[in-house]
């Protein structure tokens, strides 16, 4: 990436791409960036007009381009509503990529991505030990959503309301696993991922109640790491191929075959479909194979509940009495992935629940990843808008499909008051499943 004929040939390749945007606007209308600040600069045409110059400002203001992109959620709701196609995501993740390789990471990026991410041995102990001394630092804020603040003043945490780590991580919980097929006669790998094993771990107790229910079996593979997003989002594809690489060897042994891999998590799902295969492109041929070939059988949770095994709504009586639980559309698992219907599916087959829609389900809650610590405020803005949504619907419990979003709506709820659970869908549909 540093030898400039390299960076020559991946800017003819982005520019490209570049040339179907029409410039017509209609991105405005569905950024949530934009309908909080107004800026052009903020919105993908204006950030696809930016790099349509690219070789000329990379030279003469690469600092400003990178901030300018570096200011998007990636939320997809501009390509998902683009009459052109243009893949933006596709776009401003290969330039970020650019401008990585052209300027370089910062130290604390690299310590962070190459020292920590990339090594998920090192990640795994040195949470763990975030999580033994965690109380030191935090206060818990509300009881019914698990929140905390911190104790100090801290850069990093700001005014958060968070949900701190799990005492016990999901893999420490359940190291390994391989189970075969029961009734169902299919088998799945499960990808767990960061947020899931670090501070959710009942989601993935969830998801397993739900697999051994239906008779699927299950090949949970130790050493996973982190699907490889963070990475990639600050433009550095070495750690992100590294993490491919390590996850392809765990997840695609011969020796232990499976039919499809699922996740819990919308912006893993998103990341191993989508991005796996279109950032490995300069990889070896049979690399690129495997990736894409993973990429082929990876379902969401609720999909494969939903499309594979057969999960149907319950039948209920009146709503008197049954908890009214509203649903956050996350942008990874709606807009990239195209699966909406399934999660509703998996709440509504729970006869405790009734499920009431808010107004802008499948607008972006904020987080955005990275984005929710560069941009706090920005990100607040957004998500205060979906926290009112949820005030309108009325609704006791809000459920999602992606551990990023329920972070930023438990932040956006304990900051307000507001007494309403969040739960995965996949929790909601394991809670009518009878224990073994």
């Amino acid at each position: 990436m540093s030898s400039l004929n390299e960076l020559a040939r991946l800017m003819k390749q982005l520019e490209d791409q570049l040339v179907t945007c029409m410039r017509c606007g209609l991105c405005q209308a569905v950024c949530p960036l934009f309908a909080e600040t107004g800026r052009e600069a903020d919105v993908a045409r204006g950030k696809l007009a930016l790099l349509d110059g690219l070789a000329q400002e990379i030279l003469k203001n690469p600092q400003g381009v990178q901030d300018h992109l570096n200011r998007c959620l990636l939320c997809g709701s501009c390509a998902a509503n683009c009459p052109s196609g243009v893949k933006v995501l596709d776009i401003f993740i290969q330039a970020r990529a650019i401008l990585a390789g052209y300027m370089g990471l910062s130290p604390l990026k690299k310590a962070i991505f190459g020292g920590l991410l990339s090594k998920p041995d090192w990640f795994n102990r040195i949470l763990a030990w975030g999580a033994k001394f965690q109380g030191i630092f935090i206060r818990p804020v509300d009881d019914l959503l698990g929140s905390s603040c911190a104790r100090f003043m801290s850069p990093l945490l700001a005014n958060r309301h968070f949900r701190p780590l799990a005492p016990v991580p999901w893999h420490l919980q359940v190291p390994r696993l391989d189970t075969a097929p029961g009734a169902s006669n299919l088998k799945v790998a499960f990808f767990v991922g960061c947020l899931i094993d670090k501070i959710f771990p009942q989601v993935g107790e969830a998801t397993l109640k739900a697999l051994d229910h239906h008779g699927v079996g299950v090949y949970l593979p130790a050493g996973q790491g982190c699907c490889g997003i963070p990475a990639l989002s600050s433009g550095d594809t070495q750690t992100f191929q590294e993490l491919v690489r390590l996850n392809l060897k765990l997840l695609d042994d011969p020796a232990a075959p499976y039919d499809y891999l699922v996740t819990a998590c919308a912006t893993c799902s998103s990341t191993i479909k989508k991005l796996w295969p279109l950032m490995m492109q300069d990889a070896a041929p049979e690399e690129q194979q495997r990736a894409a070939a993973l990429a082929a059988r990876t379902l969401d949770i609720s999909q494969f509940l939903v499309d594979k095994v057969g999960v149907t709504p319950a039948v209920s009586g009146p709503e008197d009495g049954r908890i009214t639980v509203t649903y956050h559309d996350p942008c990874h698992l709606k807009k990239s992935l195209g699966v909406a219907a399934q999660p509703r599916a998996l709440i509504q087959a729970n006869p405790g629940y009734v499920l009431t829609e808010m107004p802008e389900s499948d607008w972006c809650c904020g987080c955005g990843g990275s984005f929710n610590l560069q941009h706090y405020e920005t990100s607040v803005a957004i998500g205060q808008r979906k926290r009112d949504n949820i005030a309108k619907s009325r609704a006791r419990l809000v459920a999602t499909g992606c551990p990023a979003c329920m972070l930023q709506i438990t932040d956006m709820l304990s900051q307000a008051g507001m007494r309403v659970t969040v739960k995965h869908a996949v929790e909601i549909y394991a809670d009518i499943l009878p224990s073994e």
